[in-house]
């Protein structure tokens, strides 16, 4: 089995490369978005097309044509598409309500044609040629780009490139894979005593939940939502230019806010995983979230996906790693490991309840430290968890930080 590490670096791009760059994401964008209509089709989705070979075969020459792509980039752009009709066909076998895609975020993917790394510098094409942008890299060595990207046991596989608004910077995500896979796989996954993972429960009324009893409110971002939400229908009522303007200007300033917003969250949840020595963060798999989760709303699923984003390219640089579990039961399973009991009745609200062995706690908590546990099981890795209460928590070797937690009394972190 394949061992995968990803190394995230920030880079350093003159006025010159960052015009080079956000008219090369508009062409990929286009490219992608093409794909996808041509993909799409509305009245069922055995026609919808999505073997990419001949998607591929159908498109390129067009987009070749009309891009000032290079080759490498357009078929990353078709390749991207095919791919997210393909996850959207498998929901709507299963009678979901599904849209075609369309790709707004300036990312694009790189592959070994694409992209060349250095040791200081990235060699990225785009549709004014190549362009070396520098590296910011952490002052600590060796860093993840130098354990993977330089090293000889690791070679690269593909890199993302992304445009972040808020911040108006450009990260690459570089993933590598370890030459001796099958081998290094034995030694990663076989249960090493200090690995330790951190559950990471979203949700409504609170945004996260981490197992070591930490909570990040919602109750500031729904505020922040619901006023620019107030004042986007103020101004879409006034049905002037200088309100269409006005309207343009607070979507950005809200875009902006949201994505700093979660920013900070997603440095709060790194830092927690940090400060308690875990190696990894397990998040529940986010396919299907709506449908799970049916009283949230679209920015709460927009906050969802982009807060595991974010998290995923900020947690490598400490050494930390992030992956997904399945969510099924997660709220109404019983976290003590002595029970495990499983039933709709556990959870009332915000308030969790065992039928069977009255363990009692709040019902955020309790599901994220179900999500660590599944993956901690999953892996033989011990779970980073708070205090509980009862026993039964100790088989799995839980870490006790100290204080109590119950649906009462929590620590809001970032709503603060």
């Amino acid at each position: 089995m394949d061992v995968r590490r990803t190394a995230v670096v920030k880079l350093i791009v003159s006025d010159e490369q960052r015009d080079a760059l956000h008219r090369t994401a508009e062409q990929y964008l286009y490219c992608a978005n093409r794909t996808a209509e041509y993909c799409w089709s509305v009245t069922s989705f055995t026609k919808c097309k999505t073997n990419k070979r001949q998607v591929r075969d159908a498109l390129y020459s067009e987009f070749r044509e009309e891009t000032d792509l290079q080759a490498q980039l357009v078929q990353a752009a078709i390749r991207r598409a095919v791919e997210a009709v393909k996850a959207v066909v498998e929901r709507w076998k299963k009678g979901q309500r599904v849209s075609c895609p369309t790709f707004t975020a300036e990312t694009m993917d790189y592959d070994t044609r694409s992209a060349t790394f250095y040791r200081n510098k990235a060699s990225l094409a785009t549709v004014e040629g190549r362009v070396e942008p520098p590296f910011v890299l952490p002052a600590d060595s060796p860093t993840p780009y130098e354990r993977y990207v330089l090293s000889e046991e690791y070679e690269f596989r593909e890199s993302t490139l992304r445009y972040d608004a808020a911040t108006d910077e450009f990260y690459l995500n570089i993933s590598t894979r370890r030459i001796d896979g099958e081998d290094a796989e034995v030694s990663v996954d076989t249960g090493h005593p200090d690995q330790t993972v951190l559950g990471i429960d979203l949700g409504v009324n609170s945004l996260a939940v981490s197992s070591t009893g930490t909570f990040w409110q919602g109750d500031e971002y729904d505020h922040w939502c619901r006023e620019f939400e107030k004042r986007r229908g103020e101004m879409q009522q006034r049905g002037t230019q200088a309100a269409h303007n006005a309207l343009l200007r607070l979507a950005r300033r809200e875009e902006a806010w949201r994505k700093q917003y979660i920013h900070t969250v997603a440095n709060e949840i790194v830092s927690e995983a940090v400060e308690h020595g875990c190696d990894v963060i397990a998040f529940e798999d986010l396919t299907d979230i709506r449908e799970r989760l049916p009283q949230a709303k679209w920015h709460h699923v927009w906050a969802f996906r982009r807060l595991f984003g974010y998290v995923s390219y900020k947690a490598p640089d400490q050494g930390v790693s992030v992956e997904q579990v399945e969510p099924n039961h997660t709220s109404q399973r019983c976290s003590r490991t002595d029970c495990g009991f499983t039933h709709d009745d556990n959870r009332q609200g915000e308030h969790f309840e065992c039928q069977k062995c009255g363990y009692e706690i709040n019902a955020d908590y309790n599901a994220a430290k179900n999500i660590g546990l599944r993956y901690a099981r999953k892996r033989t890795h011990k779970l980073r968890s708070s205090p509980k209460s009862g026993g039964g928590d100790a088989e799995v070797d839980l870490r006790i930080n100290g204080g109590t937690l119950n649906g009462d009394s929590h620590r809001p972190v970032a709503g603060d």
